[in-house]
């Protein structure tokens, strides 16, 4: 995989690098935790006492045991269920965590494995390794079916399946505008950062701007003003494309954050940006019956 020199930008906000200096520069930087988060917590923890939660086994379309962190309230419910799709790092401590802030609130929440086939981010030692020799390799067909069966699950399993949603960072961004054009029985779905173009390739063939005719599902875009990966050009041309094929949505921009501004355990975080975004996300959610 060819690996751009934008897809760092996005993932190291404020220092555009090349390949060649990635490494030296990012340490340099303290971005150990950024490429190994799994090591790291979250600034904001968030107990999991009165609350339902442990790691769960779906069976997946093609057999495959999915992994995934499950949360909700105390309770039989049916409770709402969001759908958590993590960054290029896997499901570490920062996305179990939103997923208890979700419960918190009265959600049902799911974090999906959604790599466990092509390899474990936390064990490679690099953005760039993990961008070609994992992420590269899954197929986005793959993630909406393994999606497909965690909303199967849920809805077993005390979600509630006519109020479910889903939420996702950097890639689990991208991933969540692909999901909103794949599932009409979607409610809601928020994309932090999520890439909006892109070339096409064997495992992606489309992208969110590709998309748009298919999204019946109504979408909230929460992006930074300063994101060196996302152009602000490319999220004022899918406002105007959504709003040109009549879909719902509505898009964010923050004037002074980069990309991963939600992201407690990195230098990105904006802490006024990233709690403005979850109230607006809990705000769409509960507009939209979720």
């Amino acid at each position: 995989m060819l690996v751009k020199d934008s897809d760092f930008d996005s993932l190291v906000p404020g220092l555009p690098l090349s390949r060649r200096t990635f490494v030296g520069a990012s340490l340099a930087a303290g971005f150990a935790l950024a490429v190994r988060p799994a090591q790291g917590q979250s600034v904001i923890q968030t107990e999991a006492s009165g609350l339902s939660t442990g790691d769960i086994s779906i069976k997946a379309a093609d057999g495959v045991p999915l992994r995934a962190y499950w949360v909700q309230p105390s309770g039989k419910g049916p409770f709402p269920t969001v759908l958590v799709i993590s960054e290029i790092f896997g499901l570490h401590e920062y996305i179990r965590d939103t997923c208890r802030r979700l419960a918190r609130q009265g959600y049902q929440a799911i974090a999906p494995n959604l790599f466990q086939r092509q390899g474990d981010p936390a064990s490679v030692g690099s953005v760039a390794e993990i961008l070609s020799t994992i992420v590269s390799k899954v197929p986005d067909a793959q993630v909406m079916s393994d999606l497909d069966a965690c909303a199967s699950w849920a809805a077993a399993n005390g979600g509630d399946p006519a109020r479910l949603a889903i939420t996702g960072f950097c890639w689990g961004g991208r991933i969540t505008w692909l999901y909103a054009a794949h599932n009409p029985q979607l409610r809601a779905a928020v994309a932090w950062y999520g890439r909006l173009t892109g070339v096409a390739t064997g495992t992606s063939p489309k992208h969110p701007a590709d998309l748009v005719g298919h999204i019946n599902t109504p979408v909230l875009g929460l992006y930074g003003g300063k994101d060196q990966g996302i152009p602000v050009s490319d999220v004022e041309d899918m406002r105007e494309d959504m709003a040109r094929a009549g879909k719902r949505a509505e898009f964010v921009i923050y004037p002074e954050a980069g990309h991963a501004f939600h992201a407690d355990y990195r230098p990105s975080y904006r802490a006024e940006d990233a709690i403005d975004g979850w109230a607006r996300m809990l705000a769409w959610f509960r507009d939209k019956g979720v």
